[in-house]
């Protein structure tokens, strides 16, 4: 028994499942989870000490590559200085600053300290500002774990099989109305049906939770015009994709701006940290200065905030790694296409996803289709040749800028030695 082994057997002992999010168990892929002991750059080192190119990234934040020095030794520096005050710092006006800055539709910006706590917050800054209850959201996106997200929701709950989850009351999702993304007709249908009633739709605006999955063209501008002709805001859920498809995140990429953004990930360059801003007439009905309450002890942790800004100043000052994970995104995609004959790639920027369905994947319906227990050979295929890839069909492969041409062209190769062993 190896020592991830002995570590699982502990763990289940104390923490349900064994592990302390869903999305790191290793049960869809009939696998024990591998406890992971350092990370440099594009690598992890699991607690056996095997080495393996890394295509996680802590599901999204590692956009720099793991452990980057400039990161690093903000955070060492911030670390002298005390862990936490519960009070103000500078670290924070200079987070929602820069914030403010990249993203001209967010004009004033709250740090938390998850995307759950940042999509929930979120929620109900709209729900206050609108005076209205009803919320619209897509099957197949997830939003976070708070009550009314987790219906038909993606990422964690989707490999597992679970449609919703038990322990949340009938009457907190009865608010929560679902349409299916990419269809704007499902969207108005809602509208019609609920006039004057609904507060906002959210979206992630890259599907990233079911797969990757790139809106249509006219998708998000067509959300825009629909909240707008029927007064509701709209939300992007940028958990993912902010500051990551580029540095204005996917509004700056698909020209769309939302009333409302939440983020997390890469703005806290692998430290836990959330944020949600938007539009100031919105933003100036949350607490202390108007009535929807929100508060967190530890938001806007110094140490936190010293990494996030870290990243997203070296991110400001050199575009060329955008470029470069973006080159990287999509030769991937061209070396998954050829590699995988009979599957559907997908993928925006450096993200990507290998769907086992001959596709296209356009929606929750069409991500369903499919084969989990060919995926979960293929996932077992290339963690044994040292590949570390997300052990559900419906994650998505983060590139960083620590990759190289050399790392995506030997993944691909990996790919098409698994299609030509399953002939065989």
């Amino acid at each position: 028994m190896g020592r991830s082994e002995e570590l699982f057997e502990r763990a289940k002992r104390v923490i349900p499942g064994g592990v302390n999010s869903p999305v790191r168990a290793f049960g869809s892929v009939g696998l024990t989870p591998r406890f992971i002991s350092r990370a440099d750059r594009q690598k992890i080192y699991d607690a056996d000490g095997r080495a393996y190119t890394d295509y996680v990234g802590s599901w999204g934040p590692m956009i720099l590559g793991h452990n980057h020095p400039v990161v690093r030794e903000a955070v060492e520096r911030a670390v002298k200085d005390g862990l936490s005050f519960g009070a103000a710092t500078e670290h924070e006006v200079e987070m929602a600053e820069l914030v403010c800055g990249a993203v001209p539709s967010v004009e004033l910006v709250r740090m938390v300290n998850s995307g759950t706590e940042a999509v929930m917050s979120a929620v109900r800054a709209a729900r206050g500002f609108t005076d209205r209850d009803k919320l619209v959201k897509f099957a197949g996106c997830y939003h976070g774990h708070s009550d009314a997200m987790l219906v038909k929701a993606g990422s964690g709950v989707m490999t597992a099989g679970v449609p919703d989850s038990a322990g949340v009351p009938a009457s907190c999702a009865r608010d929560t109305l679902t349409a299916a993304y990419n269809d704007l007709e499902s969207v108005e249908l809602l509208f019609a049906e609920n006039p004057g009633r609904i507060a906002a739709v959210i979206v992630e605006p890259v599907a990233a939770n079911m797969g990757v999955v790139e809106p249509a063209g006219g998708f998000l501008k067509g959300l825009r015009r629909l909240c707008d002709e029927n007064g509701a805001a709209l939300i992007f859920d940028e958990v993912i994709t902010g500051f990551r498809l580029a540095f204005g995140g996917a509004q700056e990429r698909y020209g769309v701006e939302a009333d409302l953004v939440t983020y997390g990930k890469i703005i806290g360059a692998g430290m836990p940290v959330g944020a949600y801003g938007g539009r100031r007439e919105i933003m100036e009905r949350v607490a202390p200065v108007g009535s929807v309450y929100q508060a967190g002890t530890l938001s806007g942790n110094p140490v936190a905030m010293a990494a996030g800004l870290a990243q997203l100043r070296y991110l400001r000052e050199h575009p060329e790694v955008y470029a470069h994970i973006e080159s990287l995104g999509r030769r991937l995609r061209a070396g998954l296409r050829e590699a995988a004959p009979g599957c559907a790639v997908t993928g925006a920027g450096s993200l990507c996803c290998l769907f086992f369905t001959p596709g296209p994947v356009v929606d929750y319906t069409t991500a369903k289709a499919a084969d989990t227990a060919r995926f979960a050979r293929y996932f077992r295929f290339l963690l044994d040749r040292g590949i570390y890839t997300a052990p559900s069909q419906f994650e998505a492969l983060f590139l960083s800028d620590a990759h190289t041409e050399g790392d995506v062209d030997a993944l691909a190769a990996c790919i098409a030695d698994f299609f030509r062993t399953e002939k065989n």
